[in-house]
């Protein structure tokens, strides 16, 4: 087999199961867009606590971090970078808003990919910024006894910038024909471009910047107002094994892509049903304690008191201060940790 029969392949994933996900998802779309009619202040402000938390997951995922503060500071831009991390967080914000404010208009091109990629070190002064790979690269990973092992070997370099032509031919042409959902389109094109690897650094992170790109274009954009990032960094685990699942055989064109737009179609769903929870709490008439017993009866671990205003953005701080308290009297949530790092989690009994 070849690679990039994109007839094959979606028509590989037409099983129930996905056709399934697929329907719940567009029956979830449908509410998000009853929601932006009539919780815009709402959704306006998940959609800004949206933008914070994808930034800082989809960093974190590859180990690039800043305080919780300086991360809303920079995407605020209400102070500059000042070590190499902030300086790709920085980046990271800029073509993010990019990708919010302006998708329809941003097309799925191997120049226009350069560019994302050079903005994305828009604020590191380095040589392969919006550059595509210069030597072959191996995805490795660590065996329990720390032995480094190659998990996948990608494009190589030289072949790179005609694959990358190839699959952006393949995403426009199934983008136009109108035969299948266009969701399912990007995320094959997601698990082929993550499969390249085209670039010496970035890979991921562009790809989950990619991620949104394509899914906005084709119409479902949860991403705006749940962040997707966040919740593969809850998943992480999940995520690389469905990766390493469907890379086999993908050099020689016999991948299973399955494995991948199942657990992409979990991600989106999860963030939709996240979408639904969040808006039938927040609504104006909504009662303070009412929200926050809700919000951690469905909280998994522990939530700073930043966390639990961002999530809950109709609360004022006053009203939520208050609702912690009398939460810990009654024994319902505990305080832990302390300082900055002070965060409330459920009492399970």
């Amino acid at each position: 087999m070849s690679q990039f029969e994109y007839q094959r392949i979606l028509d590989s994933l037409m099983t129930p199961a996905v056709v399934s996900a697929l329907g719940g998802i567009r029956e979830h779309r449908g509410r998000q867009e009853l929601y932006k009619a009539l919780e815009p202040t709402t959704m306006e402000r998940l959609c800004e606590v949206a933008r914070i938390q994808s930034t800082g997951a989809s960093n974190r995922i590859e180990s690039i971090s800043t305080s919780e503060v300086r991360l809303r500071e920079l995407m605020e831009q209400k102070t500059k970078p000042t070590n190499r991390d902030e300086r790709e967080i920085a980046g990271y914000r800029y073509v993010l808003d990019m990708i919010h404010e302006r998708h329809d208009g941003i097309p799925v091109t191997p120049g226009v990919i350069l560019q994302l990629h050079r903005d994305l070190y828009r604020y590191c002064d380095v040589s392969f910024a919006g550059r595509w790979k210069d030597s072959d690269n191996v995805i490795a990973e660590r065996t329990e006894d720390g032995r480094m092992v190659a998990r996948f070997v990608p494009t190589s370099a030289a072949a790179t910038p005609r694959f990358i032509g190839r699959i952006c031919e393949e995403y426009g042409r199934w983008v136009e024909d109108g035969t299948y959902d266009l969701l399912l389109v990007s995320l094959v094109f997601i698990f082929d471009f993550v499969s390249i690897h085209p670039f010496n650094n970035g890979n991921g992170r562009m790809s989950r910047l990619l991620t949104l790109l394509l899914t906005y274009r084709s119409g479902y954009d949860v991403g705006k107002h749940v962040s997707i990032e966040a919740e593969i960094e809850r998943s992480k685990a999940t995520y690389y094994e469905a990766l390493a699942a469907s890379s086999v055989g993908w050099a020689n064109g016999a991948a299973d892509y399955t494995p991948f737009v199942t657990y992409m179609l979990g991600v989106m769903a999860a963030c939709y049903a996240d979408l639904d929870a969040r808006v039938a709490l927040l609504s104006p008439s909504g009662k303070g304690e009412d929200i926050l017993r809700a919000y951690f009866a469905r909280l998994v671990g522990a939530a700073t008191k930043r966390t639990i205003l961002d999530d809950n953005p109709t609360l004022s701080r006053r009203t939520a201060e208050r609702v912690l308290q009398k939460l810990q009297t009654e024994g319902v949530i505990e305080k832990v940790g302390a300082a900055r790092a002070t965060a409330y989690r459920r009492v399970d009994r």
